[in-house]
């Protein structure tokens, strides 16, 4: 059945989600070329100019380039993920695209250090979980993460201190375990340059360009579910896609 139109997204960003869906999934591959812009209108039963948005926002956002006598090829080792992205893909039960991985390199009961204490609203040296992950995008270190929660989850959730993958990704996880349902989230980035610890886990150079981010997950009452810390290598585009209300 050919794909339809339906009216709640502008039809050019439907056909966008379609496209990064499958980019993600990994049914375009790195490599693989998208159907041309003239496909795309046919397919979708859309204009030219339409489909020619789609394209252009699929390049804005790093999923795709241009590439003579080729066309427009996948090029999804170039697109970092957002925090949002990932608490998402993990409730609707899809994690990591076809071509990740996650290595689980710490899961355990620490100390809150002052800037995790304030970020999770408890006093410094609390007891807290901290989960640390190096993501691997065919075979290739791209990301290092750590997630932090509160230590009072450690009864209720006792597989948040193994070091190992939760099948059903750690947001759907907490939720099962706890209750506590993610409703709104707090993203933060910025321009740094690669840590000892960052060289360490991710292969690179010390100094090296790095983008580095912060998160929060909060539940309806607005209390914090999860803070999370990462860094990821240079030359990807992390992209966010939200609504403006008049």
């Amino acid at each position: 059945m050919s794909p339809q139109v339906q009216r709640t997204d502008p039809p050019y960003m439907q056909v966008v989600k379609h496209i990064k869906a499958e980019i993600e999934s990994g049914v375009l591959p790195d490599g693989k070329k998208i159907d041309s812009v003239r496909t795309i209108a046919a397919k979708w039963k859309i204009s030219l100019a339409t489909a020619t948005k789609v394209v252009g926002t699929l390049k804005a956002e790093g999923l795709v380039r241009s590439e003579p006598g080729r066309g427009s090829i996948v090029t999804r080792d170039q697109a970092a993920d957002s925090a949002k992205d990932r608490v998402v893909r993990s409730l609707e039960g899809r994690i990591y695209a076809a071509n990740e991985r996650a290595e689980i390199r710490a899961a355990e009961l620490v100390s809150a250090p002052e800037d995790v204490a304030d970020a999770l609203g408890v006093p410094a040296g609390t007891n807290v979980i901290r989960r640390q992950r190096v993501t691997l995008r065919d075979d290739v270190p791209s990301s290092a993460s750590t997630s932090w929660f509160n230590g009072e989850l450690a009864e209720s959730a006792p597989l948040l201190l193994e070091a190992k993958r939760l099948p059903q990704g750690t947001p759907k996880y907490v939720q099962e375990k706890t209750g506590l349902t993610p409703a709104t989230g707090k993203d933060q980035l910025r321009a740094d340059i690669a840590s000892e610890e960052d060289s360490a886990a991710l292969g690179i150079p010390l100094g090296s360009p790095v983008l580095r981010k912060q998160n929060w997950v909060f539940n309806a009452d607005g209390d914090v579910i999860e803070f999370g810390q990462s860094v990821s290598v240079a030359r990807r585009w992390a992209t966010y896609n939200y609504e403006i209300s008049r």
